[in-house]
C-alpha cells in the first residue's frame, strides 16, 4: 500500500500551491517511505508516497500513460493484474512492472466501468487531461483508506487523500469515501459499483453449507495474497483466524516454491512468492498472555520462523497518543486493539519485512464475536453480520490498515476476498448460529477439520492446525494480548479524567458524548491532533448490541459466555 493525495480543479495559483501539496502529501510518508512523486496538470495535482511491494524497480507513481494524457495514483494491490493485462483488447505499452498500471489501460477501454474488473484492495484517483475528467474509487469493503474533502469557500475544488491528516488544515468538510463506490467528475456523482446479491439486507441466504467450496475459496484467497517481491510474513495471534491463514500460507508458499502448481491457480501473480518460501510469523502480548502462548504452539506446529514480542503496560500507555494520531478515530474498541498491533508493526518493519497477512473479517462474516451467541434468530444474525461487514472500513479494516501503515507495513486480509465473501455471505445463516454443540465460527472450523477433509475426499487430509487451536474459543485481540491490558486502560483513564471533567462531558461534546472515562480520554487525545470539527465528523464508533442482552463494554470478556468473563 501507499499514500495518495489528489486535488482536482484547485482555485488558486498552482505554482504557489505545489509546495503546499507536497507538504500535505508528506504527512502520508509513513505509508510510503520508499519514494515520492508529484504531477501537475492544469489546475489539478496528484501526489504519491510509495511503499514498493510489486514492481519494485519501476513502479514509481503517479503513473502516466504513453502519451502523457492520463495520470494515475493508487494505494493498494491488484491481485488479478496479469489476467487483466491479457484481457486487454488493444494492449498498449506498459511503462512499469507495477500491478496497478493495468487500471490506466482498462480505463482507456472501459471508462469508469474499469473498476468493476479489479480484484484487490485499492483506492485510486485517475485524471484524464484530454477531457479534464477525474475518477476516484475505493475497494468493495474499504480495506484501504480514502477520504474526500471540500473547502466551503471554494466548492468547485475536490480533495482526496489516504488519511484525513493530509486534508484537515485545507478542508472544512471531510468524509470517508464510501467503499465499493466510484466518483466521476463528469457527472459529479458517487455511485455504487459493488452490489452483490448478498448485499441486500432483505434477502436472507438459503444456500446450504458446502465445506469444500468454503475451504477452496479461502485457500485461493490466501494464495492470491502471496504476490510479493519483498519479504513477507503473517500476524499470528494464536487465535483461529490468524492461525488458519498462517497454515494455508505455509502450504501454498511451499507449493509455489516447488512449482508444483495448485488447484487454485487462476492467473493471479504468485511467481514472486518463490523467493520467500519460508514463512515468518509474528505475535505480541504482555508477558504470559494467552495469545503469546497459543502463537508459539501454532508456530511450532507449522514450522514457521517465529518472532514473539512482549510489551509493558507503560509502553502501551505511552503509545496511545501516537496510535490515535495514526488511527484518526477515538473509538474505544479500535484504540484498544490497535495499540499492540501498532507496537508489533514497528518491530516487524525493523526486520525488513514489508507485507503481512492478517485475519481480519472472519468474525464479521461468520458471526464470530461472542455476543453473536445472543442472536435471537438466524435472519437477525445474518443482518448483523451484513451490517458488520459493511462497516468494517470504520473499525477492523481501519485498524489493520493504519496500525501497520504507520510504519510502512502492508497488511493483506484473505477473509475479505471478493470471491470468498460471495461464498461465505451466501450461506444460510442457520449454519452460523451458536448453540451448545456449535461454537462461534463452527463452519469455518469444521471446513478445515481433518475429519471433514476425509469426508470430502481430499487427497491431503493432514491437520491444518492442532485441535486445541482449531477449536479455541474466540479471544478478541485486545483481550488476548493480556487481560490486564484493558483493565489498565480503564485505570489510566480514571487517573487522567477527573470526576468534574467527566460530569461536564455533555457540555464539552454534545454530539457523540463519551459514556465512560476511557472513551472521554481517547476523545481528548484525538482532539489534541485533530481539533477541527471536520475531523470529528468522520469518526464512527461501534455500538454494542445491548438490545440482544449484551454488555455495553466491547471487550469479549464482558460477555458471560467467555471462559474468563468479568465477575459480577
Amino acid at each position: 500500500m501507499c499514500g495518495i493525495l489528489a486535488i482536482y480543479r484547485y482555485y488558486g495559483d498552482m505554482d504557489a500551491f505545489r509546495q503546499k501539496a507536497l507538504d500535505m502529501s508528506k504527512r502520508l510518508r509513513h505509508r510510503g517511505p520508499d519514494w515520492s512523486g508529484c504531477e501537475v496538470r492544469g489546475q489539478s495535482i496528484l501526489c504519491h508516497e510509495r511503499l514498493a511491494i510489486v514492481g519494485v524497480d519501476t513502479g514509481a507513481q503517479p503513473i502516466t500513460s504513453h502519451d502523457d494524457s492520463i495520470l494515475l495514483t493508487v494505494n493498494g494491490e491488484i491481485y488479478n493484474h496479469k489476467d487483466l493485462e491479457r484481457s486487454l483488447k488493444t494492449p498498449g505499452p506498459f511503462k512499469t512492472h507495477s500491478d496497478c498500471e493495468v487500471i490506466l489501460h482498462l480505463y482507456k477501454e472501459q471508462g469508469v466501468d474499469a473498476v468493476k474488473q479489479l480484484d484487490g484492495m485499492f483506492s485510486f484517483v485517475l485524471l484524464d487531461t484530454k477531457t479534464d475528467r477525474l475518477i476516484a474509487a475505493r475497494d468493495p469493503i474499504g480495506i484501504t483508506t480514502l477520504y474526500r474533502g471540500y473547502n466551503s469557500q471554494h466548492p468547485e475544488t475536490v480533495y482526496f487523500a489516504s488519511e484525513l491528516k493530509a486534508l484537515n488544515e485545507e478542508c472544512d468538510r471531510i468524509e470517508a469515501f464510501p467503499p465499493g463506490h466510484v466518483y466521476d467528475s463528469l457527472t459529479g456523482e458517487t455511485t455504487r459499483y459493488f452490489n452483490p446479491q448478498w448485499f441486500d439486507p432483505k434477502v436472507i441466504p438459503t444456500t446450504p453449507i458446502d465445506y469444500p467450496a468454503l475451504r477452496h475459496a479461502l485457500v485461493k484467497a490466501v494464495r492470491k495474497r502471496l504476490m510479493s517481491e519483498v519479504p513477507y510474513g503473517v500476524l499470528l495471534s494464536g487465535g483461529l483466524d490468524s492461525s488458519l491463514i498462517s497454515s494455508i500460507a505455509v502450504r501454498e508458499a511451499r507449493k509455489i516454491a516447488l512449482e508444483e502448481g495448485s488447484d487454485y491457480d487462476d492467473n493471479v501473480d504468485t511467481s514472486a512468492s518463490r523467493a520467500w518460501p519460508r514463512l515468518h510469523s509474528f505475535s505480541i502480548g504482555l508477558p504470559g498472555s494467552p495469545d503469546l502462548v497459543a502463537a508459539v504452539e501454532v508456530a511450532k506446529f507449522l514450522k514457521t520462523i517465529h518472532h514473539s514480542y512482549t510489551f509493558t503496560l507503560q509502553e502501551g500507555h505511552d503509545a496511545l497518543a501516537d496510535v490515535i494520531y495514526h488511527l484518526e478515530t477515538y473509538d474505544v474498541t479500535t484504540v484498544r486493539a490497535s495499540t499492540p498491533m501498532y507496537l508489533l508493526s514497528r518491530k516487524i518493519k525493523a526486520m525488513g519485512v514489508k507485507m503481512v497477512l492478517s485475519g481480519e473479517g472472519s468474525d464479521e462474516v461468520f458471526g464470530g464475536y461472542l455476543y453473536f451467541h445472543y442472536a435471537p434468530s438466524a435472519p437477525e444474525l445474518h443482518q448483523e453480520t451484513l451490517t458488520r461487514v459493511k462497516n468494517l472500513h470504520t473499525s477492523d479494516c481501519l485498524r489493520a490498515n493504519k496500525s501497520t501503515m504507520a510504519w510502512g507495513l502492508e497488511s493483506r486480509v484473505p477473509f475479505l476476498d471478493r470471491e470468498f465473501l460471495d461464498t461465505a455471505m451466501s450461506i444460510d445463516p442457520q449454519y452460523k448460529m451458536c448453540d451448545k454443540e456449535h461454537m462461534e465460527k463452527y463452519i469455518v472450523r469444521r471446513a478445515f477439520d481433518p475429519e471433514q477433509l476425509r469426508l470430502d475426499g481430499e487427497s491431503d487430509t493432514s491437520a491444518y492446525l492442532p485441535p486445541e487451536i482449531l477449536w479455541r474459543q474466540k479471544e478478541q485481540f485486545s483481550d488476548g494480548v493480556g487481560y490486564s491490558w484493558i483493565d489498565s486502560l480503564r485505570d489510566l483513564a480514571e487517573r487522567k479524567v477527573t470526576d468534574a471533567e467527566f460530569a461536564q462531558r455533555t457540555q464539552r461534546w454534545p454530539t457523540d458524548t463519551p459514556s465512560t472515562k476511557e472513551a472521554y480520554y481517547y476523545r481528548h487525545l484525538f482532539e489534541l491532533s485533530f481539533p477541527q470539527p471536520a475531523c470529528t465528523e468522520s469518526v464512527v464508533r461501534w455500538i454494542p448490541r445491548t438490545d440482544w442482552g449484551c454488555s455495553d463494554d466491547p471487550s469479549g470478556r464482558a460477555q458471560k459466555i467467555h471462559e474468563s468473563a468479568y465477575k459480577a
